[in-house]
Order: structure tokens, then C-alpha cells, then sequence
């Protein structure tokens, strides 16, 4: 009883000691304890074997890896883009590691794997596909928008002007070159805020009305919430996605809405940029986060109902942070890792 007694009295002076201290870690201690409990609440409510899971953009990239992972857990997955041949090989893969379930040959097992091939541009092809969901599945569970665009060259440079020891060559852009960067600049809204816009406004109501645990999963980037040289078509249409998927999250709170802000990740989603532009930074096959680990990430924080998931989680947020303190640091960063001179 005496040591008891005593550790009562020790937290009660730590309490009016450091008031700040004990109610911060109270904060975290409810936050974690909030986290499990609506994690556990969505795996009772929703079983993997029976989540219907959306991937748009599966042909490739972290959107592949997803459809991967998904398809591991045994649950049921659509997968969908633009190149047919790319599409069929996911559903194989995807096939290939499904688990076995007892007395799973009947023809509900044939629609577990769904590749469709559909452009999420397209408001037709989302409707259709929408359609045959409702047909194959009778609903939707989990959305994942994982399709997008890359661009990376400076703006002006887009429009035909180079900046040359503080000076513009040629001095004005001409019709043709602004033409040309309206032309880039809309390639990069279609893909990044137009596509993501279709899906939500084709799905939303699907997710709301047929799964007990509806979510979306945007993939976004941390060019979205950090500004970079080279990416500005890029980072402002990524951008504007994850702030419409924001403000969704509020006006649908029935359905979980997580937005994972990776940095650069390997692959070639940078080979075809609407802008032309070719890689500036460390080569990503070598440098950039895998794209398997970013895809168990995804499917942590959708199990997790996480909001924004930064990856790397330190360095994502520490940046964020520092950009709105000290910007002039952030940004030499960026310059540095862009190779841009000004």
C-alpha cells in the first residue's frame, strides 16, 4: 500500500508539475486507443474474404501492388485501366495468388478477379462499370484511385522559354507556347483532378448505399502539400484532387476517406509526362520507395481508417511542417533534388 500510495503522490506532482506533458500524452494515448478500436471495428464489420475492391489504375505502379495485395487476403478485386494486355496480366497475377477456400469452384469463385478494361477520364466507362459491378457483386466495399499523370518540366520551359542566368530566352512566350502549356496543364487536371472527380461522383453513393464499412483510398503524393521546382502542373492537379477528397470526407462521413502522400516511389510513371519532360532527380528505380511497401502501407491505413498517411512517415511530415515554418529551407531541398537552377 505504501508504494502505491507513492506513486499516486508522483503522479499527482508530475500532474501539477507538467500539466502540458501529462495532457499531450493523454491526447496520444486516446488517439492510439481510437485507432484500434475502428480498426477492429471495420475487420468485424466488413471480413476481407467478403471486401468488393475497386483498384482504378491497376495495370501498373502502386495501383498493381494493391490489387496484388488485396487479391492475397482472398477478397474480392476489380481491376481496371486502359492497356487490355497489361490489365489481363494483373488479373493473372492477381489469380495466381488468391488462397484457396473450401468448395470454392462455384460460380460465385469466377468473379472474385474482375479485369475491366475502362479510362476513368471517361464518365461512360465509369457508369458501366459501376453498372456491372452492381450486376457481378451487388455493391462496393473499398475504392481505391490509383491512376494519375506525371509532368515534369518548369511551366515557362513548357511554353517554349528558358531561363538562362536570370534571364528569359526568348523573352515572351508566343501563342503557340502558351497554347502549349494550356494543352499540358489539361492533360495534367484530366488525369489527376478530373479522373478522381468522376470516381467519386460514380461511386460515393454505390459505397454508401451497399457496404457496411464503406472507404476510399486516394493515392496522392507529398508534391500535394510540398511545392517542388519541375513539378509545378504536377504537384497544383494533385493538389486540388487531395483537397476534393478532403472536403468529400466531410460531406460523406459515413465513408472512411484515406489519402497517402508518398514521396518518389520506383517505376516508370514518369516515363510518359504529359509534359514531356524527362527525369531530373536520382534515378527512382534505385532511390524510390518499393512500391510493395508503399501497397501494404495503403492497405494498413484503409484497415486503420487513417486520414493523410505521409511515407516515409517521418521525413513526410517533419517536411510539411518545416515548409510552413522555415519554406526557404524546404524549397533549396527540393532545388537540390530537382537539379534546378534558377
Amino acid at each position: 500500500m505504501d508504494t502505491v500510495a507513492r506513486i499516486l503522490e508522483l503522479a499527482k506532482a508530475t500532474l501539477e508539475r507538467h500539466p502540458a506533458v501529462i495532457s499531450i500524452a493523454v491526447i496520444f494515448g486516446l488517439h492510439y486507443i481510437l485507432r484500434r478500436v475502428k480498426q477492429t471495428r471495420r475487420s468485424r464489420t466488413l471480413p476481407r474474404t467478403r471486401e468488393r475492391v475497386l483498384v482504378i489504375g491497376a495495370s501498373s505502379g502502386i495501383g498493381r501492388a494493391i490489387a496484388h495485395e488485396y487479391a492475397a487476403r482472398g477478397s474480392r478485386v476489380c481491376v481496371v485501366g486502359r492497356r487490355g494486355q497489361q490489365l489481363q496480366q494483373v488479373a493473372d497475377e492477381c489469380a495466381r495468388v488468391v488462397p484457396v477456400r473450401p468448395g470454392g469452384n462455384g460460380p460465385d469463385e469466377a468473379s472474385r478477379i474482375l479485369p475491366i478494361r475502362a479510362d476513368f477520364c471517361n464518365v461512360d466507362d465509369m457508369v458501366a462499370l459501376r453498372e456491372q459491378l452492381q450486376k457481378e457483386w451487388g455493391g462496393l466495399d473499398t475504392l481505391v484511385v490509383s491512376a494519375g499523370v506525371s509532368a515534369l518540366r518548369p511551366l515557362l520551359e513548357v511554353a517554349g522559354v528558358e531561363r538562362r542566368n536570370g534571364a528569359f530566352y526568348p523573352l515572351h512566350a508566343g501563342s503557340e507556347g502558351v497554347r502549349c502549356a494550356v494543352s499540358a496543364g489539361t492533360a495534367a487536371m484530366q488525369g489527376n483532378y478530373i479522373g478522381p472527380l468522376i470516381c467519386a461522383v460514380t461511386f460515393i453513393p454505390l459505397l454508401s448505399s451497399t457496404s457496411p464499412a464503406p472507404s476510399i483510398l486516394l493515392i496522392s503524393s507529398l508534391a500535394a502539400v510540398i511545392p517542388a521546382p519541375t513539378r509545378s502542373l504536377y504537384a497544383s492537379t494533385k493538389g486540388a484532387s487531395l483537397l476534393l477528397y478532403q472536403s468529400l470526407a466531410i460531406e460523406h462521413p459515413s465513408i472512411a476517406f484515406t489519402s497517402i502522400l508518398p514521396s518518389t516511389v520506383e517505376g516508370d510513371f514518369r516515363a510518359s509526362a504529359v509534359d514531356g519532360g524527362h527525369v531530373r532527380e536520382a534515378d527512382p528505380s534505385k532511390h524510390g520507395l518499393k512500391r510493395d511497401a508503399v501497397a501494404k502501407r495503403c492497405l494498413e491505413a484503409v484497415d486503420k481508417r487513417e486520414k493523410a498517411v505521409f511515407i516515409p512517415t517521418l521525413t513526410g511530415r517533419i517536411g510539411h511542417l518545416v515548409y510552413w515554418l522555415f519554406p526557404s529551407i524546404i524549397e533549396r531541398i527540393a532545388a537540390k533534388k530537382y537539379n534546378y537552377t534558377a
